[in-house]
């Protein structure tokens, strides 16, 4: 994902995480914020707790592929954040595609026809 797409600064994290909407899963949790631009740019946190950096970068890597796939449908100007949970430890990608496309529909950042 380019750098433009991405939530990069800590303080940006937070402001999403406290004033944004919340939206959750049992894998994953999402956090929404208007950010005021035509596009949107997402963050991925993977605490230690899910393991050890090979299988938080695997999981890192499996939520930016699932949103690369669907960058074009989502609803543009938001900041997303996401947050793994420690069920998606043992989650196929197929699962975890679910989840996001799921989340990102509850967010109604999705049109309702996919």
């Amino acid at each position: 994902m380019k750098r433009l797409y991405r939530v990069r600064e800590n303080e940006r994290f937070q402001e999403i995480r406290r004033q944004g909407r919340s939206y959750s899963d049992k894998m994953v949790v999402l956090c929404v914020l208007p950010n005021g631009l035509p596009y949107n740019r997402f963050g991925f946190s993977v605490s230690k707790r899910i393991g050890k950096a090979v299988q938080r970068n695997r999981i890192r890597r499996r939520i930016r592929e699932s949103l690369r796939l669907r960058m074009d449908e989502i609803l543009p100007g938001w900041d997303l954040v996401w947050i793994a949970r420690t069920p998606i430890q043992s989650a196929e990608y197929g699962e975890i595609d679910a989840a996001c496309a799921r989340l990102l529909r509850r967010a109604s950042l999705l049109p309702e026809a996919l």
